[in-house]
């Protein structure tokens, strides 16, 4: 191993180190608690936690915190349970950061998104059936399928209680710039995302969608990518549960030997994906 290689392998386990140690926190470390318990400056920590995460430590902290109130909101029999459960000193601090945490209401995220309007579409290309489905903050999904009646059903599982709206004359102009993107992915989507999910999937995906087009990673370079050399298996669960398809690109993903394995949505559209972005 070069000397290069053991200094990224140490700073990958020292970011690690910090991950773990803002998970386990009480209360959301500092940068300069963060920093000294790995051993180097502030600032040098602060670059190294987000060239390795894609965010910074105290979004890291932000995100992990959203997960697990997610998850005492459906253990707590209360929201003011959740919140205190999750390390919210008081209501009113939570409240104000619910919509950035959740995506809605604490009590529509309760519900399975009860009162949500999620505006829909599906449309045709070349991959066959697409869906695209956009909240109030932006595109929440994109599903490719052969039957369009089962990506609504995928829909409909994801936001069980929202309104679910077929998508008007405007929103069509969506499909058709989706639809655009996924046919051409170098002219890319300048479009707000909806993206949801743990603070563990957020690091994934953002670390994907750093693969520049026409290049791919295996799952252990991209689980080395976000810090955490080890959790291979938790980097494909991550993949697997994207559900913005060509957006987050998890079709740049293959297996160390380079052959082609794991994709939602069928291993033929991840190859005809991979051969455009090579021709682009």
């Amino acid at each position: 191993m070069t000397s290069r290689a053991k200094l990224a392998e140490h700073h990958g386990q020292k970011i690690t180190e910090a991950c773990r140690l803002i998970e386990t926190a009480e209360t959301s470390p500092t940068l300069d608690a963060l920093a000294a318990h790995v051993g180097v400056s502030a600032w040098h920590f602060h670059r190294l936690f987000k060239a390795a995460t894609g965010v910074t430590p105290k979004a890291y902290a932000r995100g992990h915190r959203a997960e697990h109130m997610r998850t005492e909101l459906a253990r707590q029999p209360t929201i003011t349970d959740a919140l205190h459960e999750a390390g919210y000193g008081s209501s009113g601090r939570f409240y104000e950061q619910a919509d950035a945490v959740l995506g809605m209401t604490p009590s529509a995220w309760r519900a399975g998104g009860i009162n949500t309007d999620i505006q829909f579409a599906v449309g045709a290309c070349s991959l066959g059936a697409i869906l695209v489905a956009e909240s109030c903050r932006g595109i929440c999904s994109i599903l490719l399928g052969d039957d369009p009646e089962r990506l609504l059903q995928d829909l409909q599982d994801r936001f069980p209680q929202a309104q679910l709206l077929g998508g008007d004359a405007a929103f069509e102009r969506r499909i058709a710039q989706v639809v655009g993107f996924v046919e051409a992915p170098a002219i890319g989507l300048d479009l707000p995302l909806d993206i949801r999910g743990t603070a563990f999937q957020q690091r994934v995906w953002q670390a994907l969608r750093a693969i520049p087009a026409g290049r791919t990673l295996s799952y252990s370079e991209l689980a080395a990518a976000i810090g955490s050399p080890r959790a291979v298996r938790a980097v494909a669960s991550a993949c697997a549960a994207n559900a913005l398809a060509v957006v987050i690109p998890c079709h740049r993903i293959i297996r160390q030997d380079g052959a082609l394995s794991g994709y939602r949505w069928g291993i033929e559209r991840k190859r005809e994906l991979l051969a455009r972005e090579a021709r682009s």
